[in-house]
């Protein structure tokens, strides 16, 4: 159960450093004005579908967990 406990810790750290982030920029410049993703504003509501953001950030994300997967296991 330690492994568990440790990826739960470390999990819980990304989370809030990412939250620490977010408040003191505001928000992430490049994310959400990428070509393909859609915005479609009417007189009454909006649709926002972030197509691109979504795909880059599982690139991104598949990376890093494919980099962290070389590390031997002890």
């Amino acid at each position: 159960m330690q492994p568990y406990g440790k990826f739960l810790v470390l999990l819980g750290l990304v989370i809030a450093g990412t939250g620490i982030l977010l408040m003191v920029f505001g928000h992430i410049p490049v994310i959400g004005k990428l070509p393909g993703d859609v915005r479609i504003k009417k007189e009454n509501f909006e649709i926002y579908v972030p197509l691109t953001s979504s795909i880059l950030i599982s690139v991104v994300i598949s990376i890093i967990l494919w980099a962290v997967s070389l590390f031997p296991k002890k």
